[in-house]
Protein backbone atom coordinates (compact mmCIF):
# COMPACT_ATOMS: atom_id res chain seq x y z
CA UNK A 1 0.00 0.00 0.00
CA UNK A 2 1.88 3.45 -1.10
CA UNK A 3 0.71 6.39 1.38
CA UNK A 4 3.98 8.40 0.08
CA UNK A 5 1.46 11.48 -0.25
CA UNK A 6 0.44 11.23 2.85
CA UNK A 7 3.41 11.16 4.29
CA UNK A 8 4.08 14.45 2.62
CA UNK A 9 1.67 16.05 3.59
CA UNK A 10 1.58 15.05 7.10
CA UNK A 11 5.35 16.50 7.38
CA UNK A 12 3.97 19.42 5.62
CA UNK A 13 1.22 20.34 8.20
CA UNK A 14 3.55 19.59 11.25
CA UNK A 15 4.76 22.95 10.40
CA UNK A 16 1.50 24.72 10.51
CA UNK A 17 -0.81 22.94 12.49
CA UNK A 18 0.51 21.55 16.12
CA UNK A 19 0.71 18.19 15.78
CA UNK A 20 -0.20 18.30 12.21
CA UNK A 21 -3.71 17.58 12.98
CA UNK A 22 -6.84 19.32 14.33
CA UNK A 23 -7.94 16.57 16.73
CA UNK A 24 -5.32 14.64 18.65
CA UNK A 25 -6.56 11.22 18.07
CA UNK A 26 -6.51 11.77 14.29
CA UNK A 27 -2.64 11.80 14.43
CA UNK A 28 -2.21 8.01 15.05
CA UNK A 29 -0.70 8.35 18.08
CA UNK A 30 -2.11 5.43 19.93
CA UNK A 31 -1.44 2.90 17.00
CA UNK A 32 1.34 4.77 15.43
CA UNK A 33 2.87 5.34 12.22
CA UNK A 34 1.47 7.63 9.64
CA UNK A 35 -2.07 9.33 9.92
CA UNK A 36 -3.90 8.52 6.49
CA UNK A 37 -4.66 12.26 4.51
CA UNK A 38 -8.42 11.52 3.37
CA UNK A 39 -9.33 13.23 -0.66
CA UNK A 40 -12.96 11.69 -0.72
CA UNK A 41 -16.21 9.32 0.97
CA UNK A 42 -19.02 7.20 -0.68
CA UNK A 43 -21.75 5.18 0.98
CA UNK A 44 -18.93 2.64 3.12
CA UNK A 45 -15.67 3.53 1.18
CA UNK A 46 -12.77 6.06 1.96
CA UNK A 47 -10.11 6.92 -0.52
CA UNK A 48 -6.99 8.91 0.74
CA UNK A 49 -4.86 10.75 -1.42
CA UNK A 50 -2.75 8.11 -2.91
CA UNK A 51 -6.37 6.89 -4.32
CA UNK A 52 -6.20 3.69 -1.48
CA UNK A 53 -10.01 2.64 -0.96
CA UNK A 54 -10.72 1.63 2.66
CA UNK A 55 -13.99 -0.14 4.11
CA UNK A 56 -14.53 2.34 6.59
CA UNK A 57 -15.90 1.83 10.17
CA UNK A 58 -14.87 5.76 12.02
CA UNK A 59 -18.28 7.46 9.76
CA UNK A 60 -16.56 11.13 11.08
CA UNK A 61 -16.68 9.72 14.57
CA UNK A 62 -20.66 8.26 14.39
CA UNK A 63 -22.33 10.84 12.55
CA UNK A 64 -22.44 8.97 9.02
CA UNK A 65 -25.07 6.88 9.69
CA UNK A 66 -26.43 6.36 6.11
CA UNK A 67 -22.48 5.96 4.84
CA UNK A 68 -20.67 8.95 3.16
CA UNK A 69 -22.10 11.91 1.13
CA UNK A 70 -26.21 10.41 1.04
CA UNK A 71 -27.71 11.99 -1.86
CA UNK A 72 -30.90 13.32 0.79
CA UNK A 73 -28.28 14.83 2.28
CA UNK A 74 -26.27 16.40 -0.76
CA UNK A 75 -29.16 17.63 -2.23
CA UNK A 76 -30.07 19.31 0.86
CA UNK A 77 -27.33 21.61 1.28
CA UNK A 78 -27.27 22.38 -2.30
CA UNK A 79 -30.34 23.82 -2.11
CA UNK A 80 -29.47 25.87 1.09
CA UNK A 81 -26.12 26.88 -0.66
CA UNK A 82 -28.64 28.65 -3.29
CA UNK A 83 -29.78 30.69 -0.34
CA UNK A 84 -27.09 31.35 1.71
CA UNK A 85 -24.45 30.54 3.99
CA UNK A 86 -25.24 31.76 7.07
CA UNK A 87 -27.66 34.73 8.74
CA UNK A 88 -26.69 35.57 12.51
CA UNK A 89 -30.75 35.61 12.73
CA UNK A 90 -33.76 33.50 13.12
CA UNK A 91 -34.81 30.97 10.41
CA UNK A 92 -37.70 28.73 9.85
CA UNK A 93 -35.26 25.57 9.34
CA UNK A 94 -34.51 26.42 12.83
CA UNK A 95 -38.00 25.83 14.46
CA UNK A 96 -38.54 22.92 11.97
CA UNK A 97 -34.93 21.06 13.98
CA UNK A 98 -36.54 21.51 17.40
CA UNK A 99 -39.63 20.12 16.43
CA UNK A 100 -38.52 17.14 15.08
CA UNK A 101 -36.02 16.55 17.69
CA UNK A 102 -38.80 16.64 20.06
CA UNK A 103 -40.90 14.62 18.28
CA UNK A 104 -38.65 12.03 18.47
CA UNK A 105 -37.05 11.86 21.63
CA UNK A 106 -39.91 12.14 24.06
CA UNK A 107 -37.99 13.51 27.29
CA UNK A 108 -36.97 16.91 25.46
CA UNK A 109 -39.77 19.54 25.51
CA UNK A 110 -37.32 22.31 24.47
CA UNK A 111 -34.22 22.29 22.97
CA UNK A 112 -31.13 24.70 22.19
CA UNK A 113 -28.98 24.70 18.80
CA UNK A 114 -25.28 24.69 19.72
CA UNK A 115 -22.12 24.19 17.05
CA UNK A 116 -20.19 21.12 19.28
CA UNK A 117 -20.60 18.10 21.72
CA UNK A 118 -18.31 20.05 24.08
CA UNK A 119 -20.27 23.39 23.86
CA UNK A 120 -23.79 21.39 24.29
CA UNK A 121 -22.49 19.44 27.60
CA UNK A 122 -20.79 22.28 29.02
CA UNK A 123 -23.92 24.72 28.35
CA UNK A 124 -25.91 21.37 29.88
CA UNK A 125 -24.02 21.66 32.79
CA UNK A 126 -24.33 25.58 33.20
CA UNK A 127 -27.98 25.26 32.73
CA UNK A 128 -28.37 22.50 35.84
CA UNK A 129 -26.14 24.96 37.76
CA UNK A 130 -28.18 27.76 37.22
CA UNK A 131 -31.67 26.15 37.68
CA UNK A 132 -30.42 24.37 41.20
CA UNK A 133 -28.20 27.06 42.56
CA UNK A 134 -25.88 24.72 42.92
CA UNK A 135 -22.18 24.45 41.88
CA UNK A 136 -21.00 20.79 42.17
CA UNK A 137 -21.55 18.11 39.60
CA UNK A 138 -20.71 14.22 39.24
CA UNK A 139 -19.33 12.94 36.24
CA UNK A 140 -17.82 8.99 35.29
CA UNK A 141 -14.58 8.09 34.79
CA UNK A 142 -14.01 6.81 30.95
CA UNK A 143 -17.10 9.33 30.02
CA UNK A 144 -16.24 12.02 27.80
CA UNK A 145 -17.84 14.83 27.64
CA UNK A 146 -15.79 17.35 25.28
CA UNK A 147 -12.75 19.60 26.29
CA UNK A 148 -14.80 22.05 28.46
CA UNK A 149 -12.05 22.31 31.78
CA UNK A 150 -14.25 21.10 34.43
CA UNK A 151 -14.60 18.09 32.47
CA UNK A 152 -10.77 17.55 32.25
CA UNK A 153 -10.87 16.61 35.53
CA UNK A 154 -9.94 12.75 36.85
CA UNK A 155 -10.47 11.14 40.48
CA UNK A 156 -8.19 11.92 42.98
CA UNK A 157 -6.07 9.48 45.10
CA UNK A 158 -9.72 8.57 47.46
CA UNK A 159 -13.36 7.73 46.93
CA UNK A 160 -14.06 10.26 48.14
CA UNK A 161 -11.93 13.00 46.87
CA UNK A 162 -12.17 15.82 44.63
CA UNK A 163 -10.33 15.82 41.14
CA UNK A 164 -7.31 16.96 40.09
CA UNK A 165 -7.01 18.87 36.35
CA UNK A 166 -5.67 16.15 33.96
CA UNK A 167 -4.24 18.89 31.53
CA UNK A 168 -2.23 22.11 31.64
CA UNK A 169 -4.28 25.00 31.58
CA UNK A 170 -6.96 23.46 33.61
CA UNK A 171 -6.53 25.08 37.78
CA UNK A 172 -7.60 23.52 40.19
CA UNK A 173 -10.50 25.34 41.24
CA UNK A 174 -12.22 24.13 37.97
CA UNK A 175 -11.61 20.65 39.45
CA UNK A 176 -12.65 21.60 43.26
CA UNK A 177 -16.86 21.55 41.89
CA UNK A 178 -16.03 18.15 39.93
CA UNK A 179 -16.70 14.73 41.82
CA UNK A 180 -15.90 11.44 39.92
CA UNK A 181 -17.95 8.32 40.13
CA UNK A 182 -17.27 4.72 38.89
CA UNK A 183 -18.88 3.73 35.95
CA UNK A 184 -21.95 1.03 37.02
CA UNK A 185 -21.15 1.52 40.66
CA UNK A 186 -23.88 3.14 42.57
CA UNK A 187 -22.42 2.83 45.90
CA UNK A 188 -19.91 5.29 44.35
CA UNK A 189 -22.51 7.69 44.17
CA UNK A 190 -24.13 7.20 47.32
CA UNK A 191 -20.90 8.10 49.01
CA UNK A 192 -20.66 11.31 46.97
CA UNK A 193 -24.30 11.78 47.41
CA UNK A 194 -24.14 11.39 50.85
CA UNK A 195 -20.72 13.54 51.23
CA UNK A 196 -21.79 16.49 49.11
CA UNK A 197 -25.42 16.50 50.58
CA UNK A 198 -27.55 19.50 48.69
CA UNK A 199 -24.62 20.92 47.05
CA UNK A 200 -24.37 18.85 43.41
CA UNK A 201 -26.53 20.33 40.55
CA UNK A 202 -25.86 17.45 38.27
CA UNK A 203 -24.82 13.91 37.37
CA UNK A 204 -23.57 13.57 33.79
CA UNK A 205 -23.36 10.23 32.22
CA UNK A 206 -22.58 8.64 28.87
CA UNK A 207 -25.25 5.72 28.72
CA UNK A 208 -24.00 3.99 26.63
CA UNK A 209 -20.10 4.81 26.66
CA UNK A 210 -18.42 5.47 23.59
CA UNK A 211 -14.67 6.64 24.56
CA UNK A 212 -13.62 3.72 26.64
CA UNK A 213 -14.87 1.51 24.29
CA UNK A 214 -18.48 0.62 23.96
CA UNK A 215 -19.61 -0.13 27.82
CA UNK A 216 -23.50 0.18 28.01
CA UNK A 217 -25.17 1.09 31.68
CA UNK A 218 -26.89 -1.61 33.93
CA UNK A 219 -30.22 -1.10 33.89
CA UNK A 220 -30.30 -1.26 37.69
CA UNK A 221 -27.55 0.74 37.76
CA UNK A 222 -29.43 3.72 35.45
CA UNK A 223 -32.76 3.05 37.25
CA UNK A 224 -31.41 3.46 40.98
CA UNK A 225 -29.55 6.82 39.73
CA UNK A 226 -32.83 8.07 37.87
CA UNK A 227 -34.39 7.27 41.48
CA UNK A 228 -31.18 9.14 43.38
CA UNK A 229 -31.44 12.14 41.02
CA UNK A 230 -35.05 12.55 41.88
CA UNK A 231 -35.32 12.33 45.36
CA UNK A 232 -32.24 14.37 45.50
CA UNK A 233 -33.06 17.27 43.25
CA UNK A 234 -30.02 16.59 40.92
CA UNK A 235 -30.01 16.94 37.15
CA UNK A 236 -29.71 13.80 35.33
CA UNK A 237 -27.94 14.57 32.24
CA UNK A 238 -27.72 12.08 29.36
CA UNK A 239 -24.71 12.78 27.06
CA UNK A 240 -26.47 11.41 24.23
CA UNK A 241 -23.64 13.43 21.51
CA UNK A 242 -22.93 10.16 19.89
CA UNK A 243 -25.85 8.00 21.18
CA UNK A 244 -28.19 9.99 19.89
CA UNK A 245 -30.60 8.55 16.78
CA UNK A 246 -27.17 5.83 16.91
CA UNK A 247 -28.51 3.20 18.44
CA UNK A 248 -31.99 3.84 18.27
CA UNK A 249 -34.20 6.10 16.31
CA UNK A 250 -34.72 7.90 20.23
CA UNK A 251 -31.25 7.05 21.46
CA UNK A 252 -29.91 5.21 24.76
CA UNK A 253 -32.88 6.97 26.37
CA UNK A 254 -35.08 4.61 24.12
CA UNK A 255 -32.90 1.42 24.70
CA UNK A 256 -32.69 2.11 28.53
CA UNK A 257 -36.14 3.13 28.95
CA UNK A 258 -35.35 6.06 31.44
CA UNK A 259 -35.96 9.97 31.10
CA UNK A 260 -32.80 12.18 31.76
CA UNK A 261 -33.54 15.87 32.69
CA UNK A 262 -31.46 17.33 30.34
CA UNK A 263 -29.87 15.79 26.93
CA UNK A 264 -26.89 16.89 25.14
CA UNK A 265 -26.83 15.34 21.01
CA UNK A 266 -24.54 16.18 18.47
CA UNK A 267 -22.98 14.01 15.15
CA UNK A 268 -25.82 13.04 13.25
CA UNK A 269 -27.74 16.05 13.76
CA UNK A 270 -25.59 17.61 11.89
CA UNK A 271 -25.84 15.26 9.01
CA UNK A 272 -22.12 15.33 8.87
CA UNK A 273 -21.45 19.26 9.64
CA UNK A 274 -20.34 20.73 12.97
CA UNK A 275 -23.39 20.73 15.46
CA UNK A 276 -24.35 20.15 18.60
CA UNK A 277 -27.45 20.83 21.22
CA UNK A 278 -29.05 20.42 24.15
CA UNK A 279 -32.45 20.20 25.56
CA UNK A 280 -35.00 18.58 28.23
CA UNK A 281 -37.89 19.83 30.45
CA UNK A 282 -39.27 23.02 29.65
CA UNK A 283 -38.43 24.31 33.14
CA UNK A 284 -35.21 23.59 32.58
CA UNK A 285 -34.28 25.43 29.63
CA UNK A 286 -36.56 28.83 30.42
CA UNK A 287 -34.06 29.41 32.61
CA UNK A 288 -32.03 29.68 29.24
CA UNK A 289 -31.12 33.38 27.71
CA UNK A 290 -32.99 35.24 26.69
CA UNK A 291 -36.19 34.55 28.74
CA UNK A 292 -33.70 33.39 31.51
CA UNK A 293 -30.81 33.95 33.95
CA UNK A 294 -28.55 31.29 32.47
CA UNK A 295 -26.33 33.07 29.41
CA UNK A 296 -25.39 31.09 26.51
CA UNK A 297 -25.13 32.17 22.93
CA UNK A 298 -23.36 31.22 19.38
CA UNK A 299 -22.97 33.46 16.25
CA UNK A 300 -23.46 30.01 14.31
CA UNK A 301 -25.41 28.54 16.36
CA UNK A 302 -28.39 26.75 13.75
CA UNK A 303 -26.70 27.58 10.99
CA UNK A 304 -28.65 27.11 7.90
CA UNK A 305 -26.10 24.35 6.09
CA UNK A 306 -25.92 22.52 9.54
CA UNK A 307 -29.50 22.83 10.04
CA UNK A 308 -30.41 21.62 6.50
CA UNK A 309 -28.33 18.67 6.38
CA UNK A 310 -29.13 17.48 10.18
CA UNK A 311 -32.86 18.05 9.25
CA UNK A 312 -32.27 15.84 6.04
CA UNK A 313 -31.17 12.77 8.68
CA UNK A 314 -33.64 13.55 11.21
CA UNK A 315 -36.42 13.58 8.50
CA UNK A 316 -34.84 10.59 6.70
CA UNK A 317 -34.99 8.92 10.13
CA UNK A 318 -38.28 9.92 10.93
CA UNK A 319 -40.06 8.49 7.12
CA UNK A 320 -38.02 5.48 7.07
CA UNK A 321 -38.83 3.36 10.63
CA UNK A 322 -36.46 0.39 8.71
CA UNK A 323 -32.73 2.19 8.88
CA UNK A 324 -32.68 0.40 12.89
CA UNK A 325 -33.24 -2.88 11.15
CA UNK A 326 -30.95 -2.43 8.70
CA UNK A 327 -28.27 -1.25 10.99
CA UNK A 328 -29.19 -3.71 13.71
CA UNK A 329 -29.07 -6.50 10.79
CA UNK A 330 -25.20 -5.66 9.77
CA UNK A 331 -23.68 -4.74 13.21
CA UNK A 332 -25.00 -8.15 14.60
CA UNK A 333 -23.53 -9.60 11.57
CA UNK A 334 -20.54 -8.17 11.73
CA UNK A 335 -20.09 -9.29 15.59
CA UNK A 336 -21.18 -12.80 14.68
CA UNK A 337 -18.13 -13.02 12.35
CA UNK A 338 -15.97 -11.41 14.46
CA UNK A 339 -16.79 -13.69 17.55
CA UNK A 340 -16.50 -16.80 14.93
CA UNK A 341 -13.18 -15.54 14.30
CA UNK A 342 -12.08 -15.23 18.00
CA UNK A 343 -13.32 -18.65 18.86
CA UNK A 344 -11.52 -20.54 15.68
CA UNK A 345 -8.15 -19.11 16.84
CA UNK A 346 -9.11 -19.41 21.03
CA UNK A 347 -9.15 -16.30 21.87
CA UNK A 348 -11.89 -14.72 24.49
CA UNK A 349 -11.41 -11.32 23.93
CA UNK A 350 -14.57 -9.37 25.37
CA UNK A 351 -16.78 -7.73 22.70
CA UNK A 352 -19.33 -4.98 23.68
CA UNK A 353 -21.89 -4.23 21.30
CA UNK A 354 -24.85 -1.74 21.21
CA UNK A 355 -27.04 -1.32 18.15
CA UNK A 356 -24.73 0.12 15.33
CA UNK A 357 -21.79 0.78 17.66
CA UNK A 358 -19.47 -2.08 18.77
CA UNK A 359 -15.81 -2.38 19.91
CA UNK A 360 -13.36 -5.58 20.64
CA UNK A 361 -11.25 -5.43 23.67
CA UNK A 362 -7.82 -7.33 24.12
CA UNK A 363 -8.77 -8.19 26.95
CA UNK A 364 -10.46 -11.37 28.14
CA UNK A 365 -11.68 -9.77 31.08
CA UNK A 366 -15.58 -8.84 31.64
CA UNK A 367 -15.80 -4.87 30.48
CA UNK A 368 -18.20 -2.92 32.24
CA UNK A 369 -16.39 -0.23 33.61
CA UNK A 370 -13.11 1.95 32.76
CA UNK A 371 -11.26 0.37 35.17
CA UNK A 372 -11.52 -3.27 32.95
CA UNK A 373 -11.31 -1.14 29.80
CA UNK A 374 -8.13 -0.51 30.40
CA UNK A 375 -6.48 -3.56 30.71
CA UNK A 376 -7.03 -3.69 27.33
CA UNK A 377 -3.81 -4.38 25.43
CA UNK A 378 -3.08 -1.48 23.61
CA UNK A 379 0.03 -2.31 21.70
CA UNK A 380 -1.71 -5.21 20.23
CA UNK A 381 -4.54 -3.32 19.17
CA UNK A 382 -2.00 -0.78 16.90
CA UNK A 383 -0.63 -3.70 15.35
CA UNK A 384 -4.17 -5.21 14.73
CA UNK A 385 -5.38 -1.53 13.71
CA UNK A 386 -2.42 -1.66 10.95
CA UNK A 387 -2.97 -5.24 9.64
CA UNK A 388 -6.63 -4.76 9.22
CA UNK A 389 -6.08 -1.12 7.44
CA UNK A 390 -3.48 -3.34 5.17
CA UNK A 391 -6.30 -5.40 4.09
CA UNK A 392 -8.44 -2.12 3.66
CA UNK A 393 -10.51 -1.79 6.45
CA UNK A 394 -10.18 1.45 8.37
CA UNK A 395 -10.74 1.16 11.58
CA UNK A 396 -10.33 3.82 14.68
CA UNK A 397 -6.81 4.38 15.26
CA UNK A 398 -7.39 4.08 19.18
CA UNK A 399 -8.41 1.03 20.99
CA UNK A 400 -11.06 2.91 22.79
CA UNK A 401 -12.94 4.16 20.34
CA UNK A 402 -16.44 2.32 18.59
CA UNK A 403 -16.74 0.53 15.74
CA UNK A 404 -19.69 2.58 13.66
CA UNK A 405 -22.01 0.44 11.15
CA UNK A 406 -23.60 2.16 8.36
CA UNK A 407 -26.56 1.45 6.49
CA UNK A 408 -24.30 1.67 3.58
CA UNK A 409 -22.12 -1.48 4.49
CA UNK A 410 -22.94 -3.99 2.43
CA UNK A 411 -22.83 -7.58 2.70
CA UNK A 412 -19.80 -8.09 0.87
CA UNK A 413 -18.48 -4.96 2.65
CA UNK A 414 -19.47 -6.85 6.18
CA UNK A 415 -17.98 -10.66 4.82
CA UNK A 416 -14.83 -8.60 3.39
CA UNK A 417 -13.94 -7.17 7.26
CA UNK A 418 -14.33 -10.44 9.26
CA UNK A 419 -11.98 -12.13 6.56
CA UNK A 420 -9.61 -9.46 7.41
CA UNK A 421 -10.08 -9.39 10.81
CA UNK A 422 -9.32 -13.18 11.01
CA UNK A 423 -6.28 -12.53 9.02
CA UNK A 424 -5.11 -9.67 11.27
CA UNK A 425 -5.89 -11.62 14.47
CA UNK A 426 -3.93 -14.83 13.65
CA UNK A 427 -0.59 -12.26 12.05
CA UNK A 428 -0.67 -10.83 15.61
CA UNK A 429 -1.50 -13.73 17.70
Amino acid sequence: MNISKSIKLFEEAQKYIPGGVNSPVRAFKSVGGNPLFIESGNGSKIYDVDGNEYIEYIGSWGPHLFGHNPPFIKNALVEMLEKGTSFGAPTELEIEMAKLIINLVPSIEMVRMVNSGTEATMSAVRAARGYTGRDKFIKFEGCYHGHADYFLIKAGSGALTFGVPTSPGVTKGNAKDTLNADYNDIESIKNLVAENKGEIAAVIIEPIAGNMGVVKVSDEFIKELRSICDEEGIVLIFDEVMTGFRVARGGAQEVLGVKPDLTTFGKIIGGGLPVGAFGGKREIMQKIAPVGPVYQAGTLSGNPLAMSAGYAALKHIKDNPGVYDTLEKNSSYLEKGFKSNLEKLGKNYAMNRVGSMQCMFFTEEKVNDFKAAVKSDTELYGKYFHEMLNRGIYLAPAQFEAVFVSTAHSTDDLDKTIKAHYESLAAII
